[in-house]
């Protein structure tokens, strides 16, 4: 008889990944991970990314999940590499996707033979790190068992694809190269749908509200990614007419050169006269949609619920009932041919809608400003663009492009990790090259992240980085000023040299005014190669926007104890 052991557990794994999509995967080796990392590379239709730490590797998968609309996938040693990883992770549960966490685990003999082991806790309990992922993660197991690995294997893959969430897989370092059979057809991200009645019954419903109104509004959410919706967000705007806003973690989900779309609902921070419509229409369909302090400016900018149709992934809740096992998608759909065409809320907007001020270009002389600079990033934009916001100031000024159709806005405001922009840069650049991605980070969040620049010389992307350099932590400073708040400059332009040592063709330019700038973006604009200008902005020169959700949000987070 044929031996049929034609793969092991890592090639099977590798295997798995490219089945879903997945081209590039992110990696720290270590004496855990190392066989493993030999049977992933056997598959030559994956390439490994090496990273600088574990953290990077973590949001580059995240920006790649991002850039593909699928998984991203990072591979790193047990227990020191796992956990370094963790807080990517966590950050990729919170934002709703679907990163394959890998790890090299310990041999499978070594907890029954009571071994100490290097790189733990110095306890015979190896078995933390899994606990510790199952709290950020969809599912989180460990493969010691070699007639087990297939089964868990599909199913962690198939789990993080369903429900756009992490999942964790160890893999014990003894049995990464066990002989097992190779991967049988299947499908790995089976659809989940409605319940059909509940479907209907909620269609209805809705319709019923929605042309009962006078004047309706529709805003996008974030969730819209993460279920697949924004395709059937779209059609059914254009099918009803009504006013378009989207959530500021949802900026760009919705075209945004489309006449009906009114700008970005974010309270008395967000777009001019469009926070004013969304909030006195007498019903709004919110597709999607995720009410925190950071997207409602300190909880100041709830609607009544007496007034909304909150469209989860798989709910809907309407004034007085709840609808469970309702797609968002298919809801959606269902709904577009159901509505009467209204364009009183867009109407209404239109009488009280602000032109955006036509702002000076500036001497060349002249020292920059964040507004100079916002007004550059604005005119290099077109629908091959990618913009990656950090956390901090550029959240608000990048919520003031006005982003070409086809073009991508990145944000994490859910879990708003300081230096994720970095590696989720280099993540996103890989993941889609056909993009040039343009990121905004602060000088402090960079200073947490910045060796990963070094791996995009390495790999060749090119991202254009603005670095905006005013000496510290601006969105702490607005909610909560201290010295803590203050950083040692570096010489961010003159890193890309030391990055670059022999070989790389990494550029670091600096600008001080508008003339610098100008001329490193033209430089930039031709390069082939990442570039980073470092651009100097006045500590206090931040938007007005942040300046007064700050204050909300710091009012919030000092309210005083409640009494018992």
């Amino acid at each position: 008889m044929a031996d049929t052991q034609t793969s092991t557990i890592g090639r099977y794994l590798a295997a798995r990944l490219e089945q879903i999509g997945v081209k590039h995967y992110f990696t720290v080796p270590g004496d855990y991970n190392l066989v493993l990392l030999d049977e992933l590379l056997s598959n030559d239709n994956l390439q490994m990314i090496s990273c600088c730490n574990e953290l990077n590797a973590g949001y580059a998968a995240d920006g790649y999940a991002r850039a593909t609309g699928g998984a991203g996938a990072v591979c790193v040693t047990f227990s020191v590499g796992g956990l370094s990883a963790i807080n990517a992770v966590a950050g990729a549960y919170a934002e709703d996707l679907p990163v394959i966490a890998i790890s090299g685990g310990p041999n499978t003999n070594s907890a029954a033979e009571h071994e100490l082991l290097h790189h733990t806790l110095g306890e015979i309990d190896y078995g933390y790190v899994r606990e510790m992922f199952a709290r950020v993660t969809a599912e989180s197991v460990q493969v010691t068992n070699v007639l087990d690995a297939p089964t868990q294997i599909d199913h962690a893959i198939s789990t993080a694809l369903r429900l756009r969430k992490p999942v964790y897989l160890e893999v014990a370092s003894n049995i990464a190269s066990a002989p097992i059979s190779k991967p049988h057809a299947m499908a790995l991200a089976p659809r989940w749908r409605s319940d059909r009645r509940s479907l209907a019954a909620a269609v209805d419903h809705a319709a019923a509200l929605l042309n009962a109104a006078a004047k309706p509004v529709l805003v996008a959410g974030v969730q819209l990614r993460a279920t697949g919706g924004e395709a059937a967000f779209g059609a059914l705007a254009r099918a009803c007419g009504y006013g378009v806003a989207a959530m500021p973690d949802a900026k760009g989900f919705f075209d945004e050169t489309d006449p009906q779309y009114m700008g970005i609902f974010w309270g008395s921070v967000g777009s001019p006269g469009c926070g004013q419509i969304v909030s006195s229409a007498d019903i709004g369909l919110f597709a999607g949609t995720t009410f925190t302090d950071y997207t409602t400016v300190g909880h100041s900018a709830l609607i009544n619920p007496a007034k909304m149709i909150l469209a989860r992934p798989h709910s809907v809740v309407m004034p007085g009932r709840t609808y469970n096992d309702v797609s968002l998608p298919e809801f959606l759909a269902a709904l577009e041919g159901k509505l009467q065409p209204n364009d009183a809320s867009l109407t209404a907007f239109h009488r009280v809608e602000e032109e955006k001020p036509v702002l000076a270009p500036g001497k060349p002389e002249d020292g920059l400003t964040t507004r100079i600079l916002f007004n550059r990033v604005q005119q290099m934009l077109d629908a091959d663009s990618a913009v990656i916001a950090e956390t901090g100031d550029s959240w608000f000024n990048g919520m003031q492009l006005d982003m070409p159709q086809g073009s991508r806005f990145e944000i994490q405001m859910q879990y708003g990790s300081i230096g994720w922009s970095v590696g989720a840069t280099l993540g996103y650049a890989l993941g889609n090259p056909d993009r040039r991605v343009v990121s905004l980070i602060g000088d402090g969040s960079f200073q947490l992240t910045a060796q990963e620049v070094s791996t995009m010389i390495r790999y060749g992307v090119r991202p254009i980085i603005f670095l905006i350099n005013n000496g510290g932590y601006t969105i702490e400073v607005e909610i909560h000023d201290g010295p803590y708040n203050t950083i040692k400059n570096w010489d961010y332009a003159g890193l890309i040299s030391v990055f670059n040592a022999a070989d790389g063709k990494g550029l670091g330019l600096k600008a001080e005014t508008v003339g610098e700038l100008d001329a490193a973006i033209g430089k930039a604009s031709g390069h082939d190669g990442p570039v980073l200008i470092e651009v100097t902005i006045g500590r206090d020169d931040c938007s007005r926007n942040l300046l007064e959700w700050g204050g909300y949000v710091a009012r919030n987070n000092s309210r005083p104890p409640r009494s018992i």
